[in-house]
């Protein structure tokens, strides 16, 4: 035991001793300049595979050579930059970008499978209207699990903050912490609703430049840098004007992109793209029979327009594809192959392809099956009968309850030889018919065939 405490070569007193500056023999000095750092490396990693330090763990006339470990990881899996700063390097590129809005976390694959740079996150989760009945915290479960099955950034929905300032600040934390690029925030008043439906109201323009103010104080708290998408219902619910007069209140207030919802024409578009030319704007899509007029991403661009969404794309093809599936599945049939895809195709979609392959660097060459049979065939563990049996008739009989003074167990190797012996006391041996059962009666019980 002292011996793997206390390694032969190894220092008596210490495992970790002090580091005093180590003097180096003439025997190691080339020159009198310091070494030069190399590249990819640093004064902690060339300390650590300094000779005269290995000399000092390992006192031996070949150190070992310890490699530097390096703790950075360069993979594309786990991108270097935050998914906000992603967000926010697109919005500096030029050009217009679309982002489909996803619904689950397997559509949000699906968005970056066909190299969409972003995605916006919907309320369609409990498969009810959009009318405010999804909770804060539905909406930020379903969200971590979208923002965890990509890579891409992914604008998240935050509706009207689900309250006053102070819950706005609650729910941009809990979107950080999700992992989310982008938070929208609207003014509209609870329940909210769909902003291309009817009966829209909004809050004081006063209350919602304090609820944008009471959003960034929230991303500076949590020292993160969530993009701000500030959005007002107000062309609907007042008029055109109000709504550019808040956006440019937005803008003031430190929003990082403007979004008007259900603008009614290209005019009206036009319009809100020249105030605050400074801040990004964002276009609504509404797919289907939207107050906007749906423009082409060129038209959008020479307008003005930075970011495009596409709300209903994903889910209203989704709803009609399954009703078409489910119409097949009812008559007796399957859906045809040019609308379902083979199973190898989904199985590639859903990644078990990717699975299979890094599963591999985790693949031993012993299964538990072998190991289990490996041990069977190691040893036999034998009870035999112990050493003094007397029937009732003072007779040797192994097929009577008796007392005996030791229970013998044997465990014999796969050579043959004996490897364990065992003599147990005070034991109360019964064997009871054919079977030769023994029962071990002094604290457990324990049961055995004789062979």
């Amino acid at each position: 035991m002292n011996q793997l405490i206390n390694p032969p070569n190894l220092p008596h007193k210490s495992i970790f001793p002090k580091i005093p500056t180590i003097p180096i023999s003439n025997s190691h000095k080339t020159h009198q300049s310091p070494t030069p750092t190399p590249p990819n490396s640093s004064p902690i990693s060339n300390f650590w595979s300094n000779p005269p330090f290995q000399r000092l763990l390992f006192p031996s006339n070949s150190p070992i050579k310890l490699r530097p470990i390096s703790c950075s990881i360069k993979n594309p899996n786990f991108p270097t930059e935050s998914p906000a700063k992603a967000l926010r390097r697109l919005l500096e590129s030029p050009g217009i970008h679309q982002g489909p809005a996803c619904f689950d976390a397997l559509s949000a694959k699906l968005v970056e499978r066909a190299r969409f740079d972003f995605c916006f996150s919907s309320a369609a989760r409990l498969g009810l209207p959009d009318v405010g009945l999804i909770s804060y915290g539905e909406m930020l479960d379903q969200g971590r699990l979208i923002t965890q099955a990509v890579s891409i950034p992914v604008i998240g929905d935050g509706d009207n903050g689900y309250g006053n300032a102070m819950n706005v600040k609650r729910t941009v934390k809990g979107f950080i912490k999700a992992g989310f690029a982008g938070i929208i925030l609207e003014d509209q008043v609870s329940p909210k609703a769909c902003g291309h439906t009817c009966g829209r109201k909004v809050v004081s323009q006063e209350e919602a430049i304090m609820q944008i103010k009471a959003a960034i104080d929230a991303r500076e708290e949590s020292g993160s840098d969530i993009v701000i998408v500030a959005r007002t219902d107000s062309r609907q619910a007042v008029s055109l004007e109000e709504a550019l007069s808040r956006s440019r209140a937005f803008a003031n207030a430190g929003a990082d992109v403007l979004f008007i919802d259900a603008l009614a024409s290209r005019e009206e578009m036009k319009a809100f793209c020249d105030i605050s030319p400074s801040v990004p704007k964002m276009a609504n899509m509404l797919e289907g029979g939207g107050k906007t007029p749906i423009l082409n991403p060129n038209e959008l661009e020479e307008f003005g327009f930075k970011l495009v969404s596409y709300p209903l794309s994903l889910i209203g093809v989704s709803i009609r594809a399954m009703e078409d599936a489910l119409t097949a599945i009812k008559t007796g049939r399957v859906p045809p192959p040019g609308s379902l895809p083979l199973f190898e195709e989904i199985k590639d979609t859903l990644g078990f392809n990717d699975y299979y392959e890094e599963e591999k660097r985790y693949a031993t060459t012993t299964s538990l099956a072998d190991f289990q049979k490996e041990n069977e065939q190691d040893s036999i563990a034998k009870v035999l009968i112990p050493d003094a049996i007397y029937g009732p008739d003072g007779s040797r009989d192994p097929f009577y309850a008796t007392w005996s003074r030791t229970l013998r167990v044997k465990i014999t190797g796969r050579d043959g030889k004996e490897k364990l012996e065992v003599r147990i006391p005070g034991a109360l041996a019964v064997a009871e018919g054919s079977d030769k059962t023994i029962l071990w009666k002094q604290n457990t019980t324990l049961h055995n065939t004789q062979p």
